[in-house]
């Protein structure tokens, strides 16, 4: 196994639920507890432009309703990301990809992009959003980790970017996962943080992977993995856990 470069605990989202996820003003406010490596969402405009989003939707975290990628980034671009959150972040905006890959490479910070294409758009995201990845880290000591749910969206990634790392996120443990990741050239498997065990960890780090787990708040749970020789843990809870330690 290749020796890991990232850090052992990752902001997700930003800040997790401290801000409006996926904003600038997250990111900098997981900086401020001490957090170097970050973890977004990112899809596609109407336009192909790479922006940072979870949902499919708008209607969750701005004021629109409907689809994002019928929205040109003109349009969305516009919008309020911070408002739903809490009026000190109104008037905050989404960021795009290439905005977030300025202030990650400027202050020396790591980036876990998860490729989230809108249903039906997955191998397009994966090409647009690697292509995008590759060229805005030229040249960076530690490129992105590239990570996805969809299969075809990393297959894509890694025929636009095949140098960038790539990582199969998982929900379940689905009938061949693991021929999947293995067949997708993936450094790592980043879990839901229940299905981790040791013998999943063993079957990971037997493979050569780095072990990752998601959405982890609660310090025994953390203790626990942290026991097991976890390589990542993603957090929500950006002022509970140091990540100096």
């Amino acid at each position: 196994m290749q020796p890991w470069p990232y850090p052992l605990w990752i902001a997700h989202r930003g800040a997790g639920k401290l801000a409006p996820e996926n904003t600038l003003a997250a990111f900098r406010h997981g900086a401020s507890f001490g957090y170097r490596a970050f973890e977004c969402d990112v899809k596609l405009s109407a336009d192909e432009l790479p922006f940072l989003l979870h949902d499919a939707t708008l209607e969750r975290t701005t004021p629109r309703q409907g689809a994002a990628s019928e929205l040109s980034w003109d349009q969305l671009s516009r919008l309020d990301a911070g408002a739903w959150h809490s009026p000190a972040y109104a008037g905050e905006p989404l960021p795009t990809l290439d905005a977030i890959a300025a202030y990650v490479r400027g202050n020396g910070f790591h980036l876990n992009i998860e490729i989230k294409p809108t249903p039906g758009q997955e191998s397009r995201t994966g090409e647009v959003v690697a292509a995008h990845a590759q060229r805005l880290w030229a040249g960076a000591a530690v490129p992105p980790l590239l990570s996805s749910f969809r299969p075809d969206a990393l297959a894509s990634a890694r025929a636009a970017a095949p140098d960038l790392p790539r990582a199969l996120l998982l929900d379940t443990l689905w009938p061949g996962w693991f021929d999947v990741a293995q067949s997708l050239g993936c450094v790592a498997v980043v879990s839901k943080h229940t299905l981790m065990d040791a013998s999943l960890l063993q079957m990971l780090h037997g493979a050569g992977w780095c072990a990752l787990c998601y959405t982890v708040n609660d310090a025994a749970e953390a203790e626990r993995l942290r026991a097991l020789g976890i390589d990542g843990l993603i957090t929500d809870a950006v002022d509970r856990f140091s990540p100096a330690t």
